[in-house]
């Protein structure tokens, strides 16, 4: 296709190196627990998780071919079907990992709170840009956070409260980007807060009565190697610590991690990194996060090169959803704070979320491709 000549390619090849590393990773951290706990093939995760890559790119392949104009439009839809959506999941869902978040379809499991993510950063970015010379009116400026606290209302009530810290990180963080009146925008920060703190406060004194116990324990995350931590909450972060010290610098060496012998049960999951780095060692995991910067850098890159705010938008909240994903996920391995059942981009097993990340990755394509053959046009217009 002519098309792809116009792509960023160093955004190609560093997502390309990060979803192999993570393809190999999956197979090395899930082999056992395949084979021991779910008394399956030790392939079972990583032909699962090329599935979900390979479904990605086809979808990408046929999305690039579509401009950004288009992604706007069908967004409304979209985000009226995956409210819908996640109202029936908490109807017909599947219960795993103390929420109901997925939906079944055959032998794999679709969980549409991923997909929600996507969806309103496309949107948000359409609806302002649309809407660019409204946005003094109270009534414009706040629409997208009434939907979003419809979203993640729904979310919260399966209850998933990762996915829901980062939609609404997502949607706090455009709604700060985008040129709003400032009055507009000081008020509406200045009630949030207010909100916050009066949740935060009605939590604290509730209690169970509101909050699940399995998330309260998720707040006992300091020192999670104690006696009293190491048997019940602390156990995944401290064996994780345990695996990063026995890496070491250079790693035991690929396949030669003995903490996915079930010591860490999500290994091929939120707590792939520390088993990366138990095998491969402290410098790979530098590496990843060296890649993770240039794949952020060029997303930023490309939308300060976009020559409208929609794609500008949609650059920049997909850089910060990849981003949000990027520091919950390491701060939660590394004890920083209560682990949320974040993914790990690129690396982490699951089909929702990888075939998501394609999808945003393939949408910022577009806006490449759509700036760099603007850029050649005027220089062949020029000669």
């Amino acid at each position: 296709m002519k098309i792809l000549r116009y792509i960023d390619k160093w955004l190609l090849l560093s997502s390309a190196i990060l979803f192999v590393i993570g393809l190999i990773m999956v197979f090395s951290s899930s082999n056992v627990a395949a084979f021991m706990r779910y008394l399956s093939s030790p392939y079972r995760f990583v032909i699962r998780q090329a599935v979900f890559l390979l479904v990605g790119i086809i979808i990408s392949l046929v999305a690039i071919r579509f401009s950004t104009k288009f992604y706007g439009f069908i967004s409304w839809p979209g985000l009226l079907i995956i409210t819908v959506v996640l109202a029936v999941v908490l109807l017909y869902g599947k219960l795993a990992n103390g929420a109901v978040s997925w939906i079944e379809i055959g032998p794999f499991t679709f969980q549409p709170s991923e997909f929600a993510k996507i969806i309103m950063i496309v949107w948000m970015a359409s609806f302002y840009d649309i809407n660019r010379h409204k946005l003094n009116s109270y009534k414009v400026s706040l629409f997208p956070l009434l939907l979003c606290a419809i979203i993640v209302g729904l979310i919260l009530l399966q209850p998933d409260m990762g996915t829901a810290i980062i939609f609404l990180g997502i949607v706090g963080f455009i709604f700060l980007l985008v040129p709003i009146d400032i009055k507009v925008k000081v008020k509406t920060v200045l009630i949030v807060l207010l909100l916050a703190i009066v949740g935060v406060i009605g939590i604290v004194i509730a209690g169970k009565s509101i909050v699940f116990e399995h998330q309260l324990n998720r707040f006992n995350f300091s020192n999670p190697c104690s006696e009293e931590n190491f048997y019940d909450q602390g156990n995944q972060v401290c064996n994780g610590y345990i695996a990063m010290n026995n890496g070491g610098l250079f790693g035991k060496g690929l396949g030669n991690s003995t903490q996915k012998y079930l010591y860490l049960p999500d290994s091929h999951t939120d707590f792939i990194f520390p088993i990366i780095v138990e095998e491969l060692g402290l410098l790979m995991g530098y590496f990843i996060i060296l890649l993770y910067t240039l794949v952020l850098f060029r997303i930023i890159i490309i939308g300060k090169k976009s020559t409208n705010n929609r794609n500008s938008i949609m650059c920049y909240g997909i850089a910060f959803y990849i981003f949000l994903h990027i520091i919950i996920n390491l701060m939660g391995v590394m004890g920083m704070m209560p682990m949320t059942g974040v993914p790990l981009p690129f690396l982490s097993y699951g089909g929702s979320f990888t075939i998501c990340l394609v999808v945003a990755l393939t949408i910022v394509q577009r806006i490449a491709i759509e700036n760099n053959f603007k850029k050649a046009s005027k220089e062949i217009g020029k000669e």
